[in-house]
């Protein structure tokens, strides 16, 4: 089988792809290395670099014909959509239009796609799930939204099968340390160079995290199962910034101050998703312990830092 991952030199998108290739696929990569690397694609992987907007893009989809396509390639940053909101529906909105006609002119038996707690917004609820209304606070959280409504229109017109998955806040191995959906790898950063964490507002806004292994196996589970669904991929469990705080000095036994900062724009007070819908469909649950998570984390980190050409 074949299959293409649009931002596959990222975070996410890298794993994903060592995934696959574990799997017996032919995997090709789109990315525009705007922030991805090419340390992060395996060697056996076939690299692509282009838009996602692009004509070459749709062009090279529609010539390979890949079986699934894994749509990842996205602007993430929540401050930067605010900032450019014309940018960030330019790439979520127009870039997955671009890639879903390539699919459906491909051909592609089934289109998988990233998407985000940040569609529910501000909704203060213990747990979220994906019946809950959408109702974005961010630019970001928009454009990610209405992608999710074309990938459900294409299907609808023209029987391109999907997934959508709601990832929560995402972290591991490979994270950009900006914005504050990297925040695990914001303050491992700061923590190995010693510069004072800071948090925004109180710190008591939660978040669930979960562990890149486990996005993966979402998305390699998502290829025969949940056909048709919005499946949210998380923990369902809350944990604190400050607490977040809390387990990595502790784990990495190092005095460095914690100061407060004004709260950003956008940024969402509570977010947690229930992941039952996951465990039913996909037959997926989460296998890594945040507390194990940030273990590993922190070793990768002391290992980079001490072996540099790595």
């Amino acid at each position: 089988m074949k299959a293409l991952v649009t931002g596959g030199a990222g975070f996410i998108g890298s794993h994903l792809v060592e995934r696959l290739l574990t799997d017996g696929y032919a995997v090709h990569v789109i990315d525009d290395m705007s922030s991805g690397s090419h340390s992060y694609v395996h060697s056996d992987a076939a690299l692509h670099i282009l838009d996602i907007r692009s004509e070459k893009c749709r062009q090279l989809i529609t010539l390979e014909k890949p079986d699934v396509v894994f749509h990842l390639a996205a602007q993430a940053d929540v401050q930067r959509s605010l900032q450019e909101p014309g940018f960030d529906a330019d790439v979520n909105i127009a870039g997955t239009l671009n890639v879903l006609e390539a699919c459906r002119d491909g051909s592609v038996s089934k289109f998988i796609f990233a998407s985000t707690c940040a569609v529910y917004g501000a909704m203060e609820k213990e747990l979220l799930t994906e019946e809950d209304p959408a109702a974005p606070i961010s630019y970001y959280g928009i454009s990610k939204l209405t992608a999710e409504s074309y990938i459900r229109t294409f299907h609808s017109l023209y029987g391109l099968p999907y997934t959508i998955l709601r990832f929560g806040n995402v972290y591991g191995p490979r994270q950009t340390p900006k914005g504050e959906g990297g925040v695990v790898s914001v303050f491992t950063s700061r923590i190995f160079n010693g510069s004072p964490l800071r948090i925004h507002g109180d710190g008591a806004q939660t978040r669930d995290f979960v562990h890149v292994t486990d996005v993966v196996r979402a998305n390699a589970a998502a290829v025969g199962l949940g056909h048709q669904e919005t499946i949210h991929v998380s923990t369902g469990t809350r944990t604190s910034v400050n607490d977040l705080v809390r387990i990595l000095l502790h784990l990495r036994g190092v005095p460095i101050p914690a100061i407060h900062t004004s709260a950003k724009i956008g940024d969402i007070r509570n977010s947690c998703l229930d992941n039952m819908k996951a465990f039913r469909l996909l037959r997926w649950k989460p296998q890594i312990e945040l507390y194990d998570g940030l273990q590993h984390l922190l070793r990768e980190y002391e290992n980079n830092e001490s072996n540099p050409k790595r």
